[in-house]
């Protein structure tokens, strides 16, 4: 099944508002609902569609008409698992600009979102402790711990926390900040405990063993399954060393290679 996602992300194209016709819909008013196409060039949303966060709203697709005949989609929800690590730039965008758009304007039972951040990182066990050492350095072990952590609540909760902190200046910083925009309800100092506690070590080391035992074996990232089958070669912009070369494109530093 092919899953639109980078289609989705032409949702944000489109320019906010309220009661009128936006450019790409053309349809009156009575066929807003007609089809989940229409449905989106004119930036409605069925029931069921997840609000946008306080600062995704800004801009967002959604509106404040509803959609109920498009409130459930005819499949099974889309699974997509997203193996990354928190400091590969191409990681960063895929996240914030194409899955957690997707995850936003769909509704509930259409995408099932699985987040792994550990990417390229090796573990080994040191007197009984899981080490970890990263492809971008302390930081983006901290990062990952952080993103790990912070997945064990609601992912309703945690996934905007995480879009907040990839999508800002600092993913290592900026915890207490977005957890106060999306989540403030938690304790940033409980999280921080478990981050360098053992809490934290074993959630990688089961993340560690999730990117282990990707088959085929991941190459570069971001690497992305969906429906339990790897997606195929990405652009030169993701590409990995020993995997099928795809046609030449410009080299981009985004890259985030074994």
């Amino acid at each position: 099944m092919a899953v639109p996602l980078a289609l989705l992300a032409l949702v944000a194209l489109l320019a906010p508002g309220l009661g009128v016709a936006f450019p790409g819909c053309d349809y009156p008013v009575h066929q807003w609902c007609s089809s989940r196409e229409i449905a989106v060039a004119c930036q409605v949303r069925a029931a069921g569609a997840r609000a946008a966060p306080p600062l995704a709203r800004a801009g967002s697709p959604c509106r404040a008409h509803l959609c109920a005949n498009l409130s459930r989609p005819a499949a099974a929800p889309v699974e997509v698992s997203l193996f990354y690590e928190s400091l590969c730039p191409a990681c960063r965008g895929f996240l914030v600009q194409e899955l957690f758009t997707a995850w936003l304007v769909l509704p509930d039972e259409a995408l099932s979102v699985t987040l792994v951040p550990y990417g390229n990182a090796k573990e080994k066990n040191v007197s009984g402790k899981w080490n970890f050492q990263c492809q971008h350095g302390p930081e983006e072990c901290l990062g990952n711990m952080i993103e790990v952590t912070v997945t064990v609540l609601n992912f309703s909760t945690y996934f905007p926390v995480i879009f907040c902190l990839e999508s800002g200046s600092s993913v290592t910083k900026n915890l207490e900040a977005c957890l106060q925009v999306y989540a403030p309800q938690l304790d940033g100092g409980r999280i921080a405990a478990c981050v360098q506690g053992d809490t934290g070590a074993a959630l990688m080391h089961r993340n560690a063993q999730l990117t282990e035992a990707l088959d085929p074996p991941h190459q570069y990232v971001p690497w992305i399954v969906i429906n339990g089958v790897w997606q195929g070669e990405k652009p030169e912009a993701c590409g990995g060393s020993g995997a099928p070369k795809a046609p030449k494109a410009p080299k981009a530093p985004a890259r985030c290679r074994r």
